[in-house]
């Protein structure tokens, strides 16, 4: 069993996502409890704690550098779907894949939640660090609020280093008939209630 898992390191137990997530929360509550550490120690432990980072995400643009020199495209796309690894080869500006087709990646996540509502939506582009989505849905304010918020975030998930997310919402085109209503009838019964 355990030569097995050294032949094989995926198969390694991994900490959880949601583990993950908790660590990253406790670590970002800790170093803002350093931020106001006053004087040298707190500026030391946070020189200490970016130098560590820097290194880190050097070693981290190393294996993608190595993997693309390799030319396996199966690992670049297992780093890619990896949500920590994709979230810190972003944050180290070395992530494989361009932003536009990230956005779309977002954009294509969504999609089945929002079809599923009746809605539609829609990249129109990427410029000046911004995503524009088209976002048609039915239903109340509340809901369309709620899609547009879900829409915002999702994306920025997958793309933190846009500046915003302008979501253009649509109402879907009406299918109901108008309702006419021939104009004598109006005069008529108009003229028939003065009588």
């Amino acid at each position: 069993m355990a030569e097995a898992a050294r032949r094989d390191p995926v198969s390694r137990s991994r900490l959880p996502d949601e583990e993950v997530r908790a660590r990253l929360v406790r670590l970002e509550e800790t170093l803002e409890l350093i931020e106001k550490t006053p004087g040298p120690a707190g500026e030391l432990a946070l020189s200490a704690v970016a130098e560590l980072a820097h290194i880190y995400g050097e070693a981290l643009a190393r294996a993608v550098d190595h993997a693309a020199a390799a030319q396996q495209p199966e690992l670049l796309d297992a780093l890619v779907r990896d949500e920590l690894i994709d979230h810190l080869m972003v944050l180290h500006e070395i992530h494989p894949e361009p932003l536009e087709p990230r956005v779309e990646r977002a954009i294509a996540q969504l999609r089945p939640a929002i079809e599923e509502r009746g809605g539609r939506i829609t990249l129109r582009g990427v410029e000046h660090d911004v995503a524009t989505v088209e976002l048609t849905v039915e239903g109340c304010g509340s809901t369309a609020q709620g899609m547009h918020d879900a829409v915002r975030q999702t994306v920025l998930d997958l793309a933190p280093e846009l500046a915003d997310v302008a979501v253009i919402a649509k109402r879907p085109p009406s299918t109901a008939a108008p309702a006419f209503v021939p104009l004598t009838k109006l005069t008529t019964q108009t003229t028939g209630a003065n009588s």
